[in-house]
């Protein structure tokens, strides 16, 4: 199976249900894949080949969809960049990936023209609406410009394919080591294998409405597309979760089913004080995944939502998903992330590769169909990350991640690999005083990174964000900590703060942090 056989699919099945819903906007399947099927061809008219790389520079939108499964029905391997990118990034993306094709619209080549025309792999470029800035670039002699309104002419019958599941899918761009981006290889049996076991154990059905409030340059907004169309579920495509009355409004209206998140969403809703009263009676589910939620809001959000279903999750864009928490196990195991998901081996290993057993902590291996090719033009670095496993020929995912197990198999984050504090000769790790601080009470969010310090090595630095209205001191939080820790755990430096930087997929960015000093 291809990727582009979940559109397909349904669009065979449920032709005129909507499939989409952006803002008051709704297309349906089939004419989702009529677009895409149109857009292919003009790719393909252009020069687009198998293989090459279609990059797609837009706000989540329907156009981004459609631009999504043209790029895999011309044959082509599409890349979702943040919306937010800078022209520097883009010229950096743009010369490492070399793609054909550009899907964007006038805010973006206006903001970035120079540095389109002077990607000289682009052959083509797709302007979603309108040419009123089409003129910057049409000077540019090796690149073609279309405009959006002008697919119409043509063909909406399904272009031949010559792909197969071993092919390139996607190139997913994520933070690197080095200080720049890494493009991660999934080919379509990564993709498929990964939606398959993920709506496995969602238990995802054409019933379901699903909303996205996560960029669709991070795997995890990305995947929620798969995930609907896999099944001809209804997806509700918003532009970010900033503002939760509007979140919660669509998530009334529509009727959401199914609710992915991150920690600082669910922060922000918890934050929200008509919250409870609403009740938001047509969820099934919820998600969480990019970093671990406290296990002080896991018992609020099941506080505020007992109808609800809570999958906590880890995963990695090299993976796409690791494990998840069985919800029946919830009040077993809140601070676990889980077993493996379906069809998919784990296991913790030493420096040396030896297994280890439960309770010791070492680095988590993955295997399964959906670890992925490894990093785009980076042999050394996917070398490190992707090595032989235990049957002859095959591949596994060194995590970088430290976890332990318990007797029964169960999983637990200990923290990354480079983001382990050595304090007084004592390894402190960073996810088990932020899950002490976030139970103390009002406190909303806690970042915990290590800082230099002459004589400590590293010293402990947590930040805090408080809940509206919660009268919180450095003071006040270094006394609870006092209190609630051991000694070489608990801060030397503690900032209360209005909020916490983020990354574009909203993690908390813990490097920016580490750089603000003590």
């Amino acid at each position: 199976m291809l990727v582009q056989h979940f559109l397909e699919t349904s669009a065979g099945r449920y032709p005129d249900k909507v499939a989409l819903v952006c803002g008051e906007r709704g297309l349906t399947y089939s004419e989702i894949e009529a677009q895409a099927n149109r857009l292919a061809h003009a790719l393909r008219d252009a020069g687009v080949q198998r293989g090459d790389r279609v990059t797609i520079l837009l706000e989540n939108s329907a156009e981004a969809v459609v631009a999504i499964f043209a790029a895999l029905k011309a044959d082509a391997v599409f890349m979702v960049l943040h919306p937010g990118t800078k022209p520097d990034r883009l010229a950096y993306l743009l010369d490492d990936a070399e793609p054909a094709a550009l899907v964007t619209d006038s805010a973006h080549i206006r903001e970035a023209a120079v540095t389109i025309g002077e990607a000289h792999s682009l052959r083509c470029l797709i302007c979603v609406d309108g040419a009123e800035a089409c003129p910057t670039v049409r000077d540019t002699q090796h690149l073609a410009v279309i405009e959006w309104a002008d697919l119409k002419r043509y063909p909406a019958h399904r272009p031949a394919t010559r792909t197969i599941s071993m092919d390139l899918a996607t190139l997913i761009y994520t933070s690197g080591s080095t200080g720049q981006p890494k493009g991660v290889m999934s080919t379509h049996l990564n993709v498929v294998s990964a939606t398959s076991s993920i709506n496995g154990y969602l238990h995802n059905t054409p019933e379901d409405i699903i909303i996205d409030l996560l960029p669709l340059a991070f795997d995890y907004g990305l995947y929620q597309i798969m995930l609907a169309f896999q099944v001809g579920a209804r997806l509700v495509l918003e532009k970010g979760f900033a503002f939760p009355a509007h979140t919660v409004a669509v998530i009334e209206r529509e009727k959401v089913t199914g609710l992915p998140g991150v920690p600082t969403l669910f922060a922000l809703l918890l934050n929200y004080p008509d919250l409870l009263r609403r009740g938001l009676p047509s969820l099934r589910y919820i998600t969480n995944t990019a970093a671990a939620l406290p296990v002080s809001h896991i018992e609020q959000i099941r506080a505020a939502f007992p109808h609800v279903t809570l999958f906590s999750m880890y995963g990695l864009t090299e993976c796409k998903r690791v494990s998840y928490l069985p919800p029946e196990q919830l009040d077993h195991r809140p601070a676990s992330v889980g077993i493996a998901i379906p069809d998919t081996e784990v296991y913790v290993v030493d420096d040396e590769g030896r297994h280890l057993p439960p309770g010791e902590v070492g680095e988590l291996v993955v295997r399964g169909a959906h670890v992925t090719r490894g990093y785009w033009r980076a042999p050394a670095l996917t070398a490190q990350r992707f090595r032989p496993g235990p049957l002859p020929g095959e591949t596994v995912l060194y995590t970088g991640d430290l976890f332990k197990t318990d007797q029964e198999g169960f999983l637990y984050f200990v923290a990354r690999k480079d983001d382990i504090i050595k304090s007084r000769g004592e390894k402190v790790s960073p996810r088990e005083v932020e899950n002490v601080v976030c139970r103390m009470a009002g406190v909303a969010e806690a970042a915990v990174v290590g800082v230099p310090d002459p004589v400590l090595g590293q010293a402990v630095k947590l930040f805090v964000v408080p809940f509206a209205g919660a009268q919180l001191t450095e003071r006040v939080v270094r006394a609870y900590c006092t209190r609630n820790l051991v000694d070489y755990m608990v801060p030397k430096y503690v900032e209360v703060v209005t909020e916490l930087p983020r990354t574009g997929n909203g993690k908390v960015d813990k490097k920016l942090l580490a750089a603000s000093g003590a």
